[in-house]
């Protein structure tokens, strides 16, 4: 089975040490995306970099600043625990937004589309 980032002409280059914290963010990035959507209105941006940092050409750096960030994005409980309506999100909207600005030369426009599609299926798919 290919793996979905593949089909945007990309293989995952998230091997060795930080594999398990890329397995456990894959695992949980688009079920914690739908319940913060409302909360995070630059969920498309937060998507993209995610394809970005399964990208082998961008650089290690990137992909760990990245995966870090969206590790403590998928994380329940953290500075302020997402379950607080209103206001749970805002932490971890804080950390996403410095290291979307630190990255955004990195995310190509690919990454990009390949937001897009997700999220469009994914909308889909809750829908169903």
């Amino acid at each position: 089975m290919r793996a979905e980032y593949e089909q945007f002409g990309f293989t995952s280059g998230a091997e060795g040490p930080d594999e398990a914290e890329t397995r456990r963010v894959k695992a949980r990035i688009f079920d914690v995306a739908r319940k913060a959507a409302s909360q995070i209105p630059f969920m498309e941006d937060v998507i993209a970099a995610y394809y970005c940092a399964l990208d082998p050409a961008t650089p290690a750096r990137v992909r760990g600043a990245i995966f870090a960030a969206l590790a403590y994005f998928v994380m329940p409980m953290d500075m302020i625990p997402d379950v607080m309506f209103g206001v749970g999100f805002s932490d971890d909207a804080s950390v996403l937004l410095g290291v979307l600005a630190m990255v955004r030369a990195h995310v190509r426009d690919e990454h990009v589309e390949a937001a897009r599609t997700a999220l469009r299926r994914d909308r889909r798919a809750s829908a169903a």
